[in-house]
Parts: C-alpha cells; sequence; structure tokens
C-alpha cells in the first residue's frame, strides 16, 4: 500500500512538471527567456497550482461524501454546496466584485447553503443521511435556478467572466486566489483525514458507528464541515468542474481498497492528476483557442461513468 502511495505522488508530481512546460507554448526548464519566465511565473505556476488545488479537494470530498451518505453516487454537487458557492461567487464577479474576494464569497455562499441543509436534515437529535441527500438535491435546484436569474439580468463583463468560470475554466486562475483556497482546502483535507476511522464506522451504518465509539451525529457534521470548507473552495478556484469527485473514489478503489484512511487521500492526489491533465488538454488540443477544464472532464467523465454503470461496479463497490 505505502508503494502505490509513493507512486502516485511521484505520478503527482511528474503531472505537475509536464503541465506546467508543456502547452500552445512550450517551455525548456534549461532554456528560458524572459518570455519563457513571465508564462512559466505569472501565467502557467497559478493555473497548475489552482488546478492541483480544485481536483485534491474535489477527489477527497467526493470521498468522503460516498462513505457519509452511504450513497455510491454522491459527489461534492449532492448536497447543494456548489451552488450556494457559485451562487455567491458568479454574483461578486458579475457586480465586478475584485477576485480574491472570489474564495470567501464561495465559501460564505456554501456555509450559508450547509447550514439551511443541517437544519432540513435535522431530526431525532442528529442529521440523518437521507434527509442530507433530499434537502441537498431540493436547495441545489433552487440556488441554481436563483443563479440563471442573475446570469440573465446581468449585462456587463463580469457575465462573461461567470460563464467561463461556470464551465470549470481555470484561465482566470491569479496568485492572489491561491492562498485562500490553499488554507480552505488543506484544512478540509487534514480534518477529513483526521477522522477517517470515524468515516469507516459511519459506512458500517450509526448503530455500529455508535458502538465502536463513534457519535455517528457527531462525526457527519465534522466530516460535513470537511466537504464544506473544501467545495467552497474548489468553485471559487475553478468553479463548476463535475465528475471528478464521483468517478475518482470509485477508480481509486480498484488500486487501493475501501479504507478511508488511504482513500481520502489516494482519491484526492488522483483528482489533482486528473484535473491538471484536463486543463492541458483544454488549452492545447485546440489552440490558440481553448476548452474549460470542467468541459473536459465531462467529456472524459461521463462515458466513463456510464461504462462502469453498465458493469454495475458503481452500485456494488
Amino acid at each position: 500500500m505505502k508503494r502505490r502511495m509513493a507512486l502516485l505522488v511521484l505520478i503527482t508530481g511528474s503531472v505537475f512538471g509536464i503541465c506546467l512546460f508543456a502547452g500552445p507554448h512550450g517551455i525548456n526548464p534549461f532554456n528560458m527567456n524572459v518570455l519563457d519566465r513571465v508564462i512559466l511565473f505569472e501565467v502557467r505556476l497559478p493555473r497548475v497550482l489552482a488546478g492541483a488545488l480544485v481536483g485534491i479537494a474535489l477527489g477527497a470530498s467526493g470521498a468522503v461524501l460516498q462513505g457519509v451518505l452511504r450513497n455510491p453516487l454522491a459527489d461534492p454537487y449532492i448536497l447543494g454546496l456548489s451552488s450556494g458557492a457559485s451562487l455567491a461567487a458568479a454574483g461578486g464577479l458579475i457586480l465586478g466584485i475584485a477576485l480574491p474576494a472570489t474564495p470567501l464569497l464561495a465559501f460564505a455562499g456554501a456555509a450559508i447553503t450547509g447550514g439551511l441543509v443541517g437544519i432540513l436534515s435535522f431530526r431525532r437529535g442528529g442529521m440523518l443521511p437521507e434527509r442530507m441527500l433530499l434537502a441537498g438535491i431540493g436547495l441545489g435546484f433552487l440556488l441554481s435556478a436563483l443563479l440563471m436569474v442573475l446570469m440573465s439580468l446581468a449585462s456587463n463583463e463580469g457575465l462573461r467572466r461567470a460563464i467561463l468560470w461556470m464551465f470549470g475554466d481555470l484561465a482566470n486562475a491569479e496568485w492572489s486566489l491561491i492562498p485562500y483556497g490553499f488554507v480552505f482546502i488543506a484544512a478540509g483535507l487534514l480534518l477529513a483525514s483526521a477522522r477517517a476511522k470515524a468515516l469507516n464506522s459511519l459506512m458500517l451504518g450509526d448503530d455500529l458507528s455508535h458502538s465502536l465509539g463513534f457519535s455517528p451525529h457527531r462525526e457527519r457534521l465534522v466530516l460535513f464541515v470537511a466537504v464544506c470548507l473544501m467545495t467552497s473552495a474548489s468553485v471559487s478556484l475553478g468553479g463548476m468542474i463535475g465528475f471528478i469527485g464521483l468517478l475518482m473514489p470509485h477508480i481509486m478503489r480498484f488500486f487501493v481498497g475501501a479504507d478511508n484512511k488511504v482513500l481520502v487521500p489516494s482519491s484526492a492526489l488522483a483528482g489533482g492528476v486528473v484535473l491538471m491533465l484536463s486543463d492541458l488538454a483544454g488549452r492545447t488540443v485546440i489552440s490558440p483557442a481553448e476548452l474549460p477544464s470542467g468541459v473536459i472532464t465531462t467529456l472524459v467523465g461521463a462515458p466513463y461513468f456510464l461504462y462502469l454503470l453498465r458493469r454495475r461496479d458503481i452500485l456494488h463497490g
């Protein structure tokens, strides 16, 4: 298992390096001119860092939510957190609020949505998975509709930025955004990793979890906060990027098993690798034009999802 994790770390580092120097304007790391340095440090590095962070957040969030909800089709967007973050962040972009405030707006939107999901799902002394799922779906539809209303009324440059951002675009990644996203994602990932044993127990059911010494309702709340931190940061950095949170945990279970102590970090690393490669493909396939990363992940992820569904691997682990 340690060898597999070490290999995954090595692959992640290698892909990071490839994505830095490859693209429409190839860069030779051993012979860089002034233009190469500007592109590398002002454009490529923040973009690739943002892609890695967003992929890590989505992969880890998907693994956590599938355990918390005991639902193999759960992903970071299913609880409406992304819709709340999107509404707040896109509203800020449309209104012309400076980009450094975008992660804070997204986190506020996700936190408010998470609070509403918690209130609506609270029953019998805690948050029930089934009610969390239904409350999140209902709020997600409502907030998405409000976002469409907001965008239909907008008529400025912020609208174009918001549309591209909703498609999952990393082109607007800036150094000013990275620290906010890193802090939120690191905090959520550390929190989720620290409660990996509790997450394993939740997958066995509340009764068994309680018998193992865990409080299911408290652990569910802590893990929900971790997902909220990671999802809000990922949405603020990269917009709406689908299928990574849904598919990465399923793929990594084939290689590392179902123990969340290993599954959560491995899903995080795999998510980072996939999104970095998707962004590289998006900026090179039809160069000089670009395809948003979210379009690439959907074009690749949707057929693979149907393939897994056909094999029934998603429903039976």
